[in-house]
């Protein structure tokens, strides 16, 4: 079917039946049965060159706007490379000393259904391939949000979003919103509650940043998109279950709500291999308070949110107790208990004019018991400015640039200096720990179908080692979206 000038989708579900198949091993009485069947979903898009085929249609459906059915896509290459860095020693999570190149690539295809008044539902299938460097491993404030915590070398697909969201309008001022991923075009009222409910990523709703929040489009590194600190429930690839409210009322938002843990903490990397608890006998609880203002005539927006995830999880003190009994590595996987884990973070967006904007971040999370699900990062601060070509007579070009300062409890320290993996971070030891400081600067320009950017990154003391690095991270991303 049309979904834009020139471009067509197609959607198509197969089921291919082996039927069953019994073999008897006489030699050892040992027998084998199959009923191997196949289900594949198939997605596409078709480019036409010449004339517009929807344009043949008597009546071409508007996919944008008032059509019950609605397609976006998006696809992200990224590269990523540094140059050797001074590494006197290195463990199973070290940033190797000898520098190393990666790339990721992903394919998202967003398909929306009106269902009723104020309602849609979305699943979004996605194909991913590549690897973060050093497997996504040996920076806490990790250089690109577009890896995951595993990865392969061969294309594979995911659902990995599928949800359902209600708006119910509550009266004020009407507003437009325009078509986009996950979105369709519709209006909605300033007083409005909004619930959304299935499987997304937490950052679709929360802390989010109009400067910094897409490592598709703006900044990459994992400590600036988002609150370092913030420890959103999630998988392998960062999404889980989960049910969200917001309520709007004037200038302020209220947010909450409860997510499934993984099954263990570290993301998805432990043997279960990035599932999710399920039962939600493992959750996080999350909050934020947003309020929207002017300042010399200009809008910003100020956020604040809070988590907290109760679930089994381990205390530093007590892994670092067990190791000087066992004369072995301090092992959090040992003891593990039901825990609670709280956090909170600020958020600010300030434009300054139309072509300039500022942002920052501060957050804190609980330094004596593990991080769950997102990197080990105790305390967070970051800031940055994202400039628009309009200054320089390049209106589609954009430039950012911004700074994060990471930090780890002190009984954190001790951990990984008596051999403890967190995360992301692990070197074996850590005889002289320091603040993980990160700067990240991009420039953004549109190429034909894609924006191209070329990023750089400063990467001091990673993994709070000051005995590895510096680390200097070049970056190629393309990305086209319609």
């Amino acid at each position: 079917m049309p979904v834009a000038p020139h471009w067509t989708a197609f959607l198509e579900y197969l089921h291919t039946g082996y039927g069953n198949s019994n073999v008897r091993f006489a030699t050892n009485g040992q027998s084998f049965a199959s009923d191997w069947s196949l289900n594949e979903v198939r997605a596409g898009l078709n480019y036409q060159f010449g004339a517009n085929p929807a344009a043949t249609l008597a009546h071409p459906p508007d996919v944008q706007g008032t059509d019950i059915l609605n397609f976006h896509g998006e696809y992200t290459f990224v590269w990523q490379g540094y140059p050797p860095i001074r590494s006197p020693f290195s463990g199973l999570q070290s940033l190797p000393g000898s520098g190393q190149g990666r790339e990721t690539n992903d394919a998202i295809l967003a398909i929306g259904l009106k269902l009723w008044q104020g309602a849609e539902a979305w699943i979004d299938p996605e194909i991913d391939q590549g690897f973060g460097l050093a497997d996504t491993h040996g920076v806490a404030g990790f250089p690109n949000g577009n890896s995951y915590k595993l990865g392969f070398s061969y294309p594979y697909a995911r659902f990995n979003r599928y949800f359902v969201r209600q708006v119910i309008n509550l009266g004020g001022d009407t507003e437009k919103v325009d078509a986009d991923f996950n979105q369709f075009e519709t209006s909605q009222t300033a007083n409005r509650i909004v619930v959304t409910v299935g499987k997304f990523y937490q950052m679709d709703i929360f802390d989010t940043n109009k400067y910094a929040n897409n490592p598709k489009n703006d900044f990459l590194n994992w400590s600036i998109v988002n609150a370092g600190t913030f420890d959103y429930a999630g998988d392998a690839w960062g999404i889980t279950y989960g049910a969200a409210a917001e309520w709007y009322q004037g200038n302020w938002t209220v947010r909450g709500g409860i997510f499934d843990l993984s099954k263990t903490p570290a993301g998805g990397i432990s043997p279960e291999g990035g599932q999710l608890d399920s039962s939600f006998g493992q959750f996080q609880l999350v909050g934020e308070i947003e309020q929207r203002y002017q300042l010399w005539d200009q809008p910003g927006v100020l956020k604040i949110t809070g988590f907290l995830s109760r679930g089994r999880a381990g205390q530093y003190a007590d892994a670092i107790a067990l190791a000087a009994i066992t004369g072995g590595p301090a092992d959090i996987n040992a003891v593990r208990k039901y825990d609670s884990r709280p956090g909170l973070s600020l958020n600010i967006q300030q434009q300054i004019s139309d072509d300039i904007g500022v942002f920052g971040r501060v957050g804190w999370a609980d330094g004596h018991v593990e991080p769950w699900d997102f990197t080990d990062i105790d305390g967070t601060i970051s800031a940055g400015a994202s400039l628009s070509g309009k200054l320089w007579n390049r209106p589609s070009d954009t430039v950012g640039i911004a700074g994060a300062v990471n930090s780890i409890s002190g009984v954190h320290q001790a951990f990984l200096n008596a051999g403890g993996l967190g995360i992301l971070v692990g070197d074996g030891m850590l005889p002289h720990p320091g603040l993980e400081q990160i700067v990240e600067a991009y420039y953004q320009l549109p190429v034909s179908v894609f924006k191209l950017t070329l990023d750089y990154q400063f990467i001091q003391n990673p993994a709070y080692n000051a005995d590895r690095g510096p680390a200097s991270v070049f970056t190629l991303r393309l990305h086209t979206q319609f």
